[in-house]
């Protein structure tokens, strides 16, 4: 009997690296739909939310923002209400970021994985990726800062991309290369501050030439 054919390569097959990336500013730009969100839900509940202000401390749970405008008996049902309101106002008018398409593909085309980590709901996060056409291997909600360790170590990976100082130091407490972009709340300056690794001025436009040269370093 001839011997069987090696199977066909897969691209994140597993012979590169895994790559975490942030969703909200890093990958998406989430503040069009998440301020038509707030502004329906200060609607429905009669409470004022400055939604402007808002969409401008991106990154830390939701729960975190709501404590801002609810007080704290009715934050759980309040942030029910916001992400019912989201699956009809938040995910259609969300963009992707510059290069972010690009950046999962040279992850994947590299042979690696690509790992959403993300502090979003969960099922949301996946409506914004399928909205978008961004195709990762693998989405991890409801993780904020140092949780985001958790995921990061179980899909062994060897670097994390985010936006805010969170993600910094959920790289770090992973123990993997911290890749901050500065296209959110935090700039350049206080992502270095806080511990990245590598800072990408352009975002994630710079990324796939990082990855080659990360690579071609031996430490992915």
């Amino acid at each position: 009997m001839a011997p069987q054919a090696p199977p066909p390569h897969r691209q994140g097959a597993g012979d590169g690296p895994t790559v975490g990336f942030d969703l909200d500013m890093t990958l998406i730009d989430s503040r069009p739909g998440i301020r038509t969100t707030y502004e329906e839900l200060s609607a429905a509940t009669g409470t004022y939310i400055d939604a402007e202000l808002a969409v401008t401390r991106l990154g830390p749970p939701l729960e975190q923002e709501l404590a801002h405008w609810f007080p704290d008996e009715r934050i759980a049902e309040a942030g029910e209400l916001y992400r019912e309101l989201y699956r009809r106002h938040g995910i259609g008018p969300a963009l992707a970021m510059p290069g972010a398409r690009e950046a999962v593909a040279a992850v994947r085309e590299a042979g690696g994985r690509a790992v959403v980590v993300t502090a979003k709901h969960e099922p949301n996060a996946k409506l914004h990726l399928e909205h978008l056409g961004i195709e990762p291997d693998a989405v991890v909600g409801w993780l904020w800062a140092e949780a985001k360790a958790e995921a990061l170590k179980e899909h062994g990976a060897s670097a994390y991309v985010g936006d805010h100082t969170g993600d910094v130091r959920g790289a770090r407490t992973a123990g993997v290369v911290s890749v901050a972009v500065p296209t959110g709340p935090c700039g350049a300056e206080e992502l270095r501050a806080a511990g990245a690794d590598v800072v990408l001025e352009d975002g994630l436009k710079a990324f796939p030439e990082w990855l080659d040269s990360f690579r071609r370093s031996g430490t992915a």
